[in-house]
């Protein structure tokens, strides 16, 4: 929904409705990402998920960071 006539939510609300009864769909494309909590891969992955009218979590997402590596930067 872009349109950019639109000038703030309250205007999307009265021309296209509110999202009380929306209801999520897993659908044939719905899967779990490994992508770790807060880089832009996991970010990525839960637009699309909006995008789609998935839901946002999955069961099977990684639920923390083991087995992850990470860049350490010394203190100046």
């Amino acid at each position: 929904m872009s349109d950019p006539k639109l000038k703030n939510v309250f205007e999307a609300i009265l021309k296209y409705g509110h999202d009380e009864d929306f209801a999520p769909q897993e659908g044939h494309h719905f899967g779990e990402t490994q992508a770790p909590a807060g880089s832009r891969e996991k970010l990525e992955v839960m637009a699309e998920r909006v995008k789609m009218g998935q839901p946002l979590w999955h069961e099977d997402d990684r639920a923390d960071y083991t087995g992850l590596t990470g860049a350490v930067r010394p203190r100046d």
